[in-house]
């Protein structure tokens, strides 16, 4: 037979089924369901299936069945199923279901099992086949897999994504010198940079000229100093610049950089010295600069400004890892 459409299901169905119980001398009994004549049941006494109609072993309609004989009860048994009505389906045999009888698209994520694909079942190209985003939308989602929770999948928009990628390079701070200073000759001064051009997390006294590392950021540091020496006489000659640590633990105090320019008897009236190091700190660990400077005549030799933000500065940062 033809149809329009699929083809009706004729496989695994379960046709609902009734059992009555016998009453002696009764020839009428009560369907579960609905009929709209005999011809909708198959009824079955005593294993033996029963002819339907008028004249014949029973008629039925509506809710009633009607038998042309009574039964005795203890003896006779019967039960009828519904033909016209299906309760269920019985599931296919395992094996039996091959790609043919799958629609496309019919198998949602729900019904498959973690873990159920590995990668040898991926296709590479749904990803590289993809063309490379050369910006990011504010919504776009980026998926990723949470290794904290049994790898669960979890999505995150680009702000979520560039708040957690990298860091910064804090505790940092930069203070020039203001006030011109002066250093007596062949001996050795702190200079107190004394004007912040930033200071992030309170790290730089400017009253001291001392950076110490805050709580929580022990790690390696960059710092960088230069000193503007100077002498309107022209009598500035070696010079020494020292940086210095006191570690926390012991209250030591030990010099951990150092830049020297030694002019070999040739003065100057003004002349630049610096340097950068890097040190591994810990926390409550401080660093100070001091300067050296010789003269051939036993004066003293001045630190000079050099202007805005000036030309003696001192600074640091902390190093992403």
């Amino acid at each position: 037979m033809a149809y329009l459409g699929n083809v009706p299901a004729r496989s695994f169905i379960s046709f609902e089924r009734q059992v009555f119980t016998i009453v002696n001398s009764q020839t009428a009994y009560t369907l579960s369901h609905s009929v709209t004549n005999e011809n909708d049941i198959r009824l079955v006494v005593n294993n033996v299936v029963q002819e339907p109609g008028s004249g014949k072993a029973y008629t039925a309609t509506g809710t009633t069945l009607t038998l042309s004989a009574a039964l005795t009860n203890g003896t006779d048994e019967m039960y009828c199923v519904f033909l016209g009505r299906a309760v269920g389906t019985v599931n296919a045999p395992a094996g039996s279901v091959g790609t043919s009888q799958l629609a496309a698209d019919a198998v949602t994520n729900a019904k498959i099992a973690d873990d159920a694909i590995s990668d040898e079942q991926l296709d590479p190209t749904v990803i590289t086949g993809q063309t490379a985003e050369t910006s990011i939308a504010t919504d776009d989602l980026i998926l990723l897999s949470d290794t904290s929770a049994s790898g669960a999948l979890k999505k995150m928009t680009r702000a979520n994504f560039v708040s957690g990628v990298g860091g910064t390079n804090t505790p940092a701070f930069q203070a020039s010198l203001t006030n011109s200073l002066s250093i007596s000759d062949g001996t050795t001064t702190d200079i107190v940079f004394n004007s912040e051009l930033y200071d992030v997390g309170s790290c730089y006294n400017n009253s001291t000229g001392v950076f110490t590392v805050p709580s929580g950021e022990a790690g390696k540091y960059l710092f960088g100093v230069n000193v503007l020496f100077t002498d309107g006489n022209g009598n500035v000659s070696d010079m020494l610049l020292y940086a210095h640590t006191t570690i926390s633990s012991s209250g030591d105090q030990s010099q951990i950089a150092r830049a020297e320019s030694t002019s070999n008897g040739t003065t100057f009236t003004q002349r630049n010295l610096g340097m950068t190091f890097t040190l591994n700190l810990s926390v409550g660990d401080v660093v100070k600069i001091q300067a050296y400077a010789d003269t051939n005549n036993g004066s003293a030799t001045g630190v000079g400004t050099g202007g805005t933000p000036g030309k003696t500065i001192f600074y640091g940062y902390k190093i992403i890892e």
